[in-house]
């Protein structure tokens, strides 16, 4: 698993990338109706990086995360799907709400991991 530093570093350099190939080919996912639902699925993969980033820019901080981080991430990426096309940001919000509840889900998991590792020592 990687430290807080470097996915931070990682999450801010797949944001940028992701980033400009969503506006460098911005024409061409508002072309079709397929490709403006993966101008959508393009953003909220902007959302997972961006909560990311800022959920490991606050532990290293020392703050505690909270919603604060999903809005911040949301709006960011609604704003960025906005730039493509109209219906990119209602595809983004459908397709971040799905892997906010999919990361909420493995987080609860690792969670109940690492406390059944503290108790057996």
């Amino acid at each position: 698993m990687a430290g807080s530093g470097s996915s931070m570093m990682y999450s801010f350099l797949l944001f940028t990338v992701i980033l400009s190939l969503q506006e460098m080919y911005r024409g061409k996912l508002a072309s079709t109706e397929l490709f403006t639902i993966l101008g959508g699925f393009t953003s909220s993969l902007l959302f997972l990086v961006l909560l990311t980033f800022i959920g490991n820019y606050q532990e290293s901080c020392g703050v505690k995360t909270g919603w604060g981080a999903v809005i911040v991430a949301e709006a960011v990426a609604l704003i960025a799907a906005g730039t493509v096309h109209r219906v990119c940001i209602t595809t983004c919000f459908l397709f971040s709400a799905a892997i906010l509840y999919e990361v909420n889900k493995l987080s609860g998991i690792m969670l109940t991991k690492s406390e059944s590792k503290t108790k057996r020592h």
